[in-house]
């Protein structure tokens, strides 16, 4: 019997088994891997990066949040130390005439009228008080000219001196935390003997005065 081979191929030798020929577009195409490969690295630097950007906000919000926070610390500090200065100025004030009448360094009734009007002027403290006969001089400190000013005109109304003048004035240095003045007045006794006329009330005429 004639056989043809019509495919022209080769026929297989007897005895051997036929090698498997490769066929065309066998195994993955190149360009498709190339492609996936992009796909899934764009995808995880995507994902890393929204990864980050999260994390980026959560620290800008965190951060925000502790500015605020230390703002807040900042003022309530400010107020602690400004009520703490005159939590002490009190308390110094409250000492130093505590430790004046332990002492005992001048008459008791003109420490006491002292003491009281320094108390009942406000920003105003004393530092010390000395008499020298028919003279007094007054160390103290105030929070401004103008309570110094307000404690000379209240020691005027108590009419046990004749005159307050302020000897001089200048603000401490050393108080960071605030304005301080010290000052020192010289008060001159009222004579006891001799009747006070009311402030603000012209003195009566001679009776001797020709009208």
């Amino acid at each position: 019997m004639i056989q043809i081979n019509l495919l022209g191929l080769p026929k297989p030798r007897k005895g051997k088994r036929a090698t498997a020929q490769s066929m065309p577009g066998d195994g993955p195409n190149p360009a498709i891997v190339i492609l996936l490969a992009f796909v899934i690295s764009a995808a995880l630097v995507g994902g890393w990066s929204w990864r980050v950007g999260k994390e980026k906000d959560r620290i800008e919000r965190d951060m925000a949040a502790a500015q605020k926070e230390s703002q807040e610390l900042a003022v309530a500090k400010s107020k602690y130390d400004e009520r703490e200065a005159q939590r002490k100025i009190f308390e110094q004030r409250v000492k130093v005439i505590e430790d004046l009448r332990a002492k005992a360094s001048g008459p008791v009734e003109l420490l006491a009228m002292v003491g009281d009007t320094v108390n009942n002027t406000d920003g105003v403290w004393l530092g010390s008080l000395k008499e020298d006969g028919h003279m007094v001089n007054i160390d103290g400190s105030a929070l401004s000219v103008h309570q110094v000013a307000t404690l000379m005109k209240n020691l005027e109304k108590t009419g046990y001196f004749r005159t307050v003048e302020l000897k001089e004035t200048q603000q401490d240095p050393q108080v960071k935390e605030m304005q301080q003045f010290n000052f020192t007045l010289i008060c001159e006794k009222a004579d006891k003997t001799q009747p006070q006329a009311p402030q603000g009330t012209a003195p009566a005429p001679s009776a001797d005065k020709k009208l």
